[in-house]
C-alpha cells in the first residue's frame, strides 16, 4: 500500500474500540473522529507593512507542510486604517494525512517546548465538540529557525471532530494524544 501516518492508524487499531466501549456506540460508523485542524495566525501589523503577511505565509507554510493562505478583510474600520479586502491574517486547513501528521509533531515535539508546559486547558471547547487552543510563540515548533524571525507571533489552533458533545470531543482528543491538565 504506501506509507499511513501513525496516529491514523493507532485511530483505526486502537482508539475506535475504545471510545466504541465507553460511549456504547451500536455501530463503529458513528465514533467521533477528528475531521480537520485550522491553524490560523492574525497579523494586524500587516495595516502598516504588507511584508508581514508574506512572512506569516511562509512560516506557517514551514510549521504545517502546506501552503498558507492570506485572510482579508471583510469590512472598513477607520480606527484601525483597514480597508476591505486588505490582508490582515493567514490560515491552513489541514485535512487527511497532513493533519494526523501535524497533530503527531504538535504532541511530541512542539507542546513539551513550551516553557513551564503543565496541558493544555480542557476549557476550549465550542458546546458542538470542536475545541481551540492558542499557541503564544511560533518558535516551539521545530520547522521554525529562529535567527529568521522577524517578531514573536502566537496562532490559534482549531480541531474540528464530528463528535457531538464536549465529552465525546475531549475522550477522542486525549485518546489521540492531547496532554489536557488534570483537574
Amino acid at each position: 500500500m504506501g506509507y499511513v501516518p501513525r496516529l491514523k492508524d493507532e485511530y483505526k487499531g486502537r482508539i475506535v474500540a475504545a471510545l466504541k466501549d465507553e460511549f456504547a456506540y451500536k455501530n463503529v460508523m458513528q465514533v467521533p473522529r477528528l475531521q480537520k485542524i485550522i491553524v490560523s495566525r492574525g497579523v494586524g501589523a500587516a495595516v502598516a507593512d504588507k511584508k508581514l503577511i508574506d512572512h506569516a505565509v511562509e512560516e506557517l507554510s514551514n510549521i504545517t507542510g502546506q501552503k498558507a493562505i492570506a485572510t482579508l478583510s471583510k469590512k472598513d474600520v477607520a480606527t484601525f486604517k483597514l480597508r476591505k479586502g486588505m490582508p490582515i491574517g493567514t490560515k491552513v486547513t489541514l485535512r487527511g494525512e497532513r493533519m494526523y501528521e501535524f497533530l503527531d509533531r504538535l504532541i511530541t515535539s512542539a507542546l513539551p517546548r513550551v516553557r513551564d508546559f503543565q496541558g493544555i486547558n480542557a476549557t476550549g471547547f465550542d458546546g458542538r465538540g470542536n475545541y481551540s487552543l492558542g499557541v503564544t510563540e511560533q518558535i516551539i515548533f521545530p520547522e521554525i529557525n529562529i535567527d529568521k524571525i522577524n517578531r514573536i507571533n502566537g496562532m490559534n489552533i482549531t480541531f474540528v471532530t464530528s463528535a457531538d458533545t464536549d465529552k465525546e470531543a475531549k475522550s477522542l482528543l486525549t485518546e489521540l494524544g492531547l496532554p489536557f491538565k488534570k483537574n
